[in-house]
């Protein structure tokens, strides 16, 4: 296979390889995005009310899944276009000679064994190159987003896509469909970055400890796996709550554009008339959903990656 073909093959692998990881992980993790979205768009509805107004009515379990298809279209090919560019930046980084010159990619020792199957950047790179792709995909994504999060809501009640989208067009504009984009982007740039070096730094450190317990050789697929589970675990509880204000209030934004004009006005009528609490509403929800789905996909994601370059280096080294 040339070099062409196997640039080719990776690019599309890694879109492919997004899209299944997160169509997955919306589907499973629907109903804890549905609850976060309803104690997030009033202070005053605690998690165990909101759950047992929705079991008690009719269809309760059609109900917490609720908006899974502008979930899954905005999650799966979110993720689809995020590890995509992500990729595509960091290889980009790795392979260049100037961006190596200044310490912005890491060089592991020969001997050293890591469960990362991706190219190993300094903390600087991880999260610039997070933050950019994130952002990037977010803005493409923030149509279905509005969507999904209003799907979400009690506030609504659309019947299909296209009924949601012809309401908001006609009662709010094209700008409609990037409500809250300011404070959804200062969410998830920061976010992204944030993962990705705490998950690398998680993950560097736990091999480290993985290698002084086992003898020399290449790290057991199952013991990468299991570390790469881990890392993204806590990788996602750091940056979920150090972000979580930001996605309060994107929520209200998004929900209640006529109530709320911006972010900084938002953030202050919260704050004045709920407490500064109402900025980490639905925090446990979010760092449990993000800290599983996250672990998942990005666990699924570096398997996947690891099984086809393999792959492509046999095919290679055959030819």
């Amino acid at each position: 296979m040339s070099k062409e073909r196997t640039a080719r093959a990776s690019s599309s692998f890694h879109f492919i390889a997004g899209l299944s990881t997160g169509t997955l992980s919306a589907s499973l993790l629907q109903p804890v995005d549905l609850l976060k979205t309803r104690v997030q768009q009033a202070r005053s509805t605690s998690l165990a009310h909101t759950f047992r107004d929705i079991t008690r009515g009719p269809n309760s379990l059609r109900q917490l899944w609720r908006g899974t298809l502008p979930s899954v279209i905005r999650t799966g090919f979110g993720s689809a276009l995020y590890f995509s560019t992500l990729n595509a930046l960091r290889q980009h980084v790795f392979r260049s000679n100037l961006l190596a010159s200044t310490g912005l990619v890491s060089i592991p020792a020969n001997n050293a064994r890591s469960s990362s199957s991706l190219p190993q950047l300094s903390n600087t790179a991880n999260l610039a190159t997070g933050a950019i792709a994130r952002a990037s995909v977010g803005l493409i994504m923030m149509p279905i987003t509005v969507i999904k999060v209003r799907y979400e809501s009690s506030l609504y009640s659309y019947k299909s896509l296209i009924d949601a989208s012809s309401a908001i067009l006609k009662q709010e504009g094209v700008k409609g469909f990037f409500s809250g984009f300011g404070a959804t982007a200062i969410r998830d740039a920061p976010y992204a970055g944030l993962y990705i070096v705490f998950y690398e730094q998680s993950k560097r450190r736990l091999s480290q400890l993985k290698n002084a317990t086992v003898s020399s050789g290449e790290m057991k697929t199952t013991s990468s796996a299991s570390i790469n589970f881990l890392s993204g675990i806590l990788a996602a509880g750091f940056a979920t709550a150090i972000t979580n204000p930001f996605d309060a209030v994107k929520t209200r934004l998004q929900l209640m554009p006529g109530k709320y004009a911006n972010m900084v006005q938002a953030s202050r009528q919260m704050v004045r008339e709920e407490g500064a609490r109402s900025l980490f509403d639905g925090l446990g929800l979010r760092m449990g959903r993000k800290a599983i789905s996250s672990a998942l996909a990005w666990t699924l994601y570096e398997e996947l990656v690891r099984r086809a370059e393999s792959k492509w280096t046999e095919a290679d080294a055959s030819l």
